[in-house]
């Protein structure tokens, strides 16, 4: 068993990927750390975790466990990165794991320096229903790609909340921007070549809370939008010559309704439901991430796939300040 650490007690842990640890089969959580002990401890007796730490370094340099999730503000991602990886642990940080793709050099060298997997929480990427759509795109079930859809939005005007505060990374682009491009780089096997794009920001936050994106990928384009401030929405639709495949609830299925995709043919006379019951991405993530840490063939989401995601959103934020195309 994989032993994870947690970096922090943040919503997303407690809620999401712990629980998804703890029922995976091949790790388990074995400590939790938070800068204050007692908020460390009572996450620790929710889930029967063993071991509770009062500093996120204590807890680094424990060798109870062999790696480490990292929930913290975006802004802190590359920081603790860096140090989970020095001190030998293998490193699941969630998304984005950087705010420029530059920033990821050093997280590449340091895993490269220290001979850990580090690997971007893209659920996503693991999930059946983007599986099912790549192994469609592959075999020409709806004939040559010519567009992708897609759109993510919320509502959310919390002052208080990380995504509202750009000194934490807040923003829509480095919140919910990443899906549309993550998935459809998954999906596609493809990258972009230039983008064009619309931002605005709130004039009481500053963050980014809408964008509207086309992204040139050569044989296909993509074209997304996003927002912080609308009501709540998710579809990823791909449109090609012979028919199309629409992601009904394409990045979290358990609030934006079912697990799963239609595929429609030409004239719209036949259409399949692929369903996929209680798929749980956050466990299969945490299963592959900890065969790939244990040395096994698995297919994760390496830094050099982060790079290309993260260059594509630097320059959605390059074009949304001038007309015409920016090369990503």
């Amino acid at each position: 068993m994989l032993r994870f650490g947690i970096l922090s007690t943040a919503k997303i842990g407690r809620e999401l990927v712990v629980p998804a640890i703890q029922d995976a089969e091949n790790c388990v959580v074995t400590a939790i750390a938070s800068r204050d002990l007692s908020k460390a401890r009572e996450m620790a007796d929710r889930f029967s975790v063993p071991h509770a730490f009062g500093s996120y370094e204590d807890m680094l340099a424990s060798d109870l466990i062999d790696a480490v999730y990292i929930p913290l503000p975006t802004s802190q991602h590359v920081e603790w990165t860096i140090k989970a990886a020095n001190a030998g642990k293998h490193v699941l940080c969630e998304k984005p794991i950087a705010l420029k793709a530059a920033e990821i050099d050093a997280l590449i060298e340091a895993r490269d320096r220290n001979k850990v997997l580090v690997s971007e929480a893209y659920m996503v990427t693991y999930s059946p229903v983007w599986r099912k759509v790549r192994s469609l795109l592959a075999e020409g079930a709806i004939g040559k790609l010519r567009h992708v859809q897609g759109a993510f939005t919320y509502y959310n005007r919390d002052a208080g909340n990380m995504r509202n505060k750009p000194e934490l990374g807040g923003g829509g682009l480095p919140d919910i921007g990443v899906y549309p491009t993550i998935s459809t780089r998954f999906a596609t096997g493809k990258e972009p070549l230039r983008v064009q794009a619309n931002t605005d920001r709130d004039p009481e936050f500053g963050t980014d809370i809408y964008s509207s994106v086309r992204a040139d990928f050569g044989d296909f384009e993509l074209s997304f939008y996003i927002s912080t401030q609308l009501a709540a929405r998710q579809i990823m639709v791909f449109h090609g010559d012979k028919g199309f495949i629409e992601v009904k609830s394409p990045f979290n299925a358990d609030r934006y309704g079912a697990e799963e995709l239609e595929l429609t043919n030409q004239n719209h006379s036949q259409s399949q439901l692929f369903r996929f019951q209680d798929a749980r991405q956050y466990k299969l993530e945490a299963e592959a991430f900890s065969r790939a840490a244990k040395g096994e063939k698995e297919d994760v989401v390496t830094l050099e796939s982060s790079v290309n995601n993260q260059k594509l959103i630097d320059a959605i934020y390059r074009a949304s300040e001038k007309d015409g195309w920016e090369p990503v």
